[in-house]
């Protein structure tokens, strides 16, 4: 027997059936869990996050037009989520230096003694410092590997948009690495 399509999973959950639901979250749970593990900073705001993805589509499943794959609509969701948690992140927290954490990576010395998690850490901080909408182009255009296109279909910008913002966005990432331009 054919495993059950996204639709038919979703007219069940809209006609009560809670396993079609289950169905669908454990069939994208894997594609939500590693967007989002690109914006939160530890397992246990991954996984409020990752429930908060779910739960939004869960109460909103009756708005799905159908008029794109599940696994489309339910990737915006994720984004919009990781952006809320950017933004809020943003007021709540206090910001540490940058100068605070390992040394610069444009210092050849400090280069040299950076580990991988060292490196990683660093970037992480930079990340951090960024506005929400710069961290959110940059993770999903370098580290997600979308194309403009996609970038501007999942956060509803035009491509337009997309471009100035992730030019800027590695252009303040650029300045807080100590990345020379030229």
């Amino acid at each position: 027997m054919d495993a059950p399509t996204d639709e038919d999973l979703i007219e069940a959950t809209l006609k009560g059936d809670g396993e079609g639901f289950a169905t669908l979250v454990h069939r994208y749970k894997r594609k939500v869990f590693r967007l989002a593990a690109n914006f939160a900073r530890d397992r246990f705001e991954l996984d409020d996050v990752c429930q908060d993805v779910f739960l939004k589509a869960y109460e909103n499943l009756g708005k799905f037009r159908n008029d794109a794959p599940f696994e489309h609509w339910l990737t915006r969701i994720a984004v919009n989520t990781c952006y809320d948690l950017l933004r809020k992140r943003q007021r709540d927290c206090e910001r540490v230096p940058l100068e605070d954490g390992p040394s610069s990576p444009a210092d050849r010395h400090a280069e040299d003694a950076l580990s991988a998690q060292e490196a990683r850490e660093w970037l992480d901080r930079a990340l951090s410092r960024l506005k929400p909408e710069d961290r959110l182009v940059i993770t999903l255009f370098e580290l997600e590997e979308k194309t403009v296109h996609e970038v501007a279909r999942l956060t509803g910008w035009s491509e337009g948009n997309v471009k100035v913002r992730l030019f800027r966005a590695r252009k303040a990432l650029k300045g807080m690495l100590g990345v020379d331009d030229g």
